[in-house]
């Protein structure tokens, strides 16, 4: 039985494919690397300690074979005097330096790329809020997180360390083959013919094992999701008895785990004997060679000692390389993927400390004028097709219809979440488009059916509303919503952590803590979204209660499932396939004995007695 694969928010950068480098990836990542620009010249002064760094420190290898030499009684270069406790003393001096320019080094890598991660951290958070949300419903909020942390982490890593060690390793390797040819031709050429064998059998043995290790970890991702999705529905499981079928399932996808690891360990195994036995077979060869060029008087000790200590340099340097090139290649993948959200076309939005301020003050009055609408994501499926509404100020007006009619589509479009595709919405008589989107939203406010709280304090979720109210106005907002008395009923009362998405608190209590901080804002316009409709009935009539409180002296848009609770509504809007099927009070639609209204009107009645 085949199931859809769950995908985890969370996944690494690392488990994500690695993107082949080219022009245009890299014209793309330098992007990300235009945040280091306000701290150039602190980067120019860790780029020449990381030079300094690195030459200093391919002195020693020749300070130590001079040394050999020394305590043989040999010069091996005339401008560097034959005592040992010169050498020794110059080699100490030299490693102090090089020590205390690397403490700068690191130190001022570490601080101009956390300064400059916090940076793009900060623009893309930014980004993030200020996008419509249509992009939002394209995007798992997992998928998001994981760019600003995952993605962020592997671009810093790239900051901090990658990009310091390819340059070193760079200047370690060319440097050190040369110096190599300058200490023994001879044996340099020796090394030569032994690399192209190696490298070969790196690139071979090194694809092919990563394809293998590439299909264990999907097929462990396999038999993570399995967990995953039985743990998520463990009712169903136990519910059928499948408790066995679940267990082989997963036990199967862990042998195939299994098979693919040690099929890889094997090909590792070999491919490590082979490097090993290359590696240790040029040492040996060297030091062999070596040996018969200084029992000749072709070299000295000192000179086979520097050229040891020298391979030992370049051959660290390139064995470096493939796992550099790995990160750069994670961090380019990273980048572009950060680089998405930070290009993304953003709301029309002021972000400032002076967003609260409205410029233009809404009376309330509401004018959909032949608005047409469809979702971006499905073009094709017409939600709206004309609807034509006017709610003057003050007005309590309900929107009414069957699932799918359009109804918390209308709510969406008067909060500005989406824009029509044809026709106008107008505020007090005034194109949408005429006043910004600021002003709308601080004097438009929704009481939704599913109320999401932020995990902090009660005062907080209300304040949100208000953030520059005082806690007098939190206490009479929460009074006026009906709040107050279990609020306080609470040990910590107002200071109650009500848990991530308000999961401490019932649901009636999380919906009156919503009008209290509807309340506060004070709109022009609000918006009930079914507000309701999930409520047992004496939490009803306390949030009823409330609501009316919250319903006066404004415009209330009122979408609602039980027609029960719209009597009182100075008009009814009746919405069926994304047309105004009728209109009227509750009394002039029910005097007209048919119609959409007057049918589930009937419908829930008779669903009431029956219960």
């Amino acid at each position: 039985m085949a199931r859809p694969r769950l995908n985890s928010g969370d996944s690494h950068s690392e488990d994500l494919p690695k993107p082949k480098l080219n022009k245009e990836l890299l014209k793309k990542a330098l992007h990300i690397f235009s945040y280091l620009k306000p701290y150039k010249g602190k980067f120019i002064i860790g780029m020449v300690f990381l030079i300094l760094s690195s030459l200093t420190m391919l002195t020693f290898p020749a300070l130590l074979g001079a040394m050999i030499d020394a305590s043989q009684g040999k010069q091996t270069y005339t401008w560097l005097p034959s005592n040992i406790m010169y050498i020794g003393g110059l080699s100490l001096a030299i490693l102090s330096v090089m020590s205390i320019i690397s403490f700068f080094r690191i130190r001022l890598f570490v601080e101009i790329a956390e300064k400059s991660l916090a940076n793009i951290r900060r623009d893309s958070y930014m980004k993030l809020i200020t996008l419509p949300v249509d992009f939002f419903a394209n995007r798992r909020v997992g998928e998001l997180n994981s760019r600003l942390s995952s993605d962020l982490s592997q671009i810093q890593d790239t900051m901090t360390t990658t990009l310091a060690e390819v340059i070193r390793q760079t200047i370690s390797l060319s440097l050190g083959v040369l110096l190599l040819v300058w200490v023994s031709p001879k044996l340099a050429l020796l090394n030569l013919c032994i690399l192209p064998i190696l490298v070969v059998t790196a690139i071979v043995f090194g694809k092919y094992i990563r394809k293998l290790s590439k299909q264990t970890q999907d097929q462990l991702a396999d038999s993570n999701s399995i967990v995953q999705e039985t743990l998520l529905g463990i009712t169903n499981v136990k519910a059928f008895v499948n408790e066995y079928y679940e267990s082989q399932r997963y036990s199967k996808k862990l042998d195939n785990v299994v098979t693919l690891a040690v099929k890889g360990a094997t090909f590792r195994g070999i491919f490590a004997s082979f490097i090993i036995f290359c590696i240790f077979g040029a040492v040996i060869t060297v030091i062999w060679y070596g040996a018969n060029l200084v029992s000749q008087g072709e070299i000295t000790v000192g000179d086979l000692t520097t050229y040891i200590l020298y391979s030992m340099f370049v051959a660290g340097s390139m064995g470096s390389f493939p796992e550099l090139y790995a990160s750069i290649q994670r961090a380019l993948g990273a980048s572009e993927r950060v680089l998405e959200i930070l290009h993304e076309k953003t709301e029309n939005i002021i972000i400032s400390e002076d967003n609260k301020t409205i410029n233009k003050s809404l009376m309330g009055k509401l004018t959909f004028d032949n608005i047409r609408f469809a979702y971006p994501t499905r073009p094709d499926i017409k939600i709206l097709k004309g609807l034509s509404f006017t709610a003057e100020a003050g007005q309590k007006i309900a929107i009414v219809g069957p699932s799918g009619a359009g109804k918390s589509t209308i709510a969406s479009l008067i909060l500005q979440f989406y824009h029509p595709n044809e026709g106008k919405i107008y505020y007090d008589d005034i194109p949408s488009d005429s006043i910004s989107l600021t002003d709308i939203r601080n004097q438009v406010a929704i009481v939704p059916q599913d109320v999401l709280l932020f995990g902090g304090t009660i005062r907080e979720n209300i304040n949100y509303g208000k953030l520059e109210a005082g806690p007098d106005s939190v206490i009479d907002a929460a009074k006026r919503a009906n709040a107050h008395d279990f609020i306080m009923s609470f040990p910590d009362g107002y200071d109650t952590i009500v848990g991530e998405r308000g999961v401490k608190l019932s649901g009636g209590q999380r919906q009156r803590i919503a009008i209290a901080r509807a309340l506060l804002k004070d709109p022009s316009i609000l918006i009930l979204d079914e507000a309701t409709s999930a409520l047992d009935s004496e939490s009803e009539r306390l949030v009823q209660e409330a609501l009316e409180e919250l319903m006066k002296n404004r415009t209330s848009i009122i979408i609602a499932h039980r027609l029960s609770t719209i009597k009182n509504a100075d008009s009814i809007l009746v919405v069926d396939n994304g047309n105004v099927a009728d209109f009227g009070n509750h009394f002039e639609l029910l005097a007209k004995g048919s119609g959409l209204y007057h049918h589930l009107y009937t419908l829930q009645s008779s669903q009431q007695v029956e219960s």
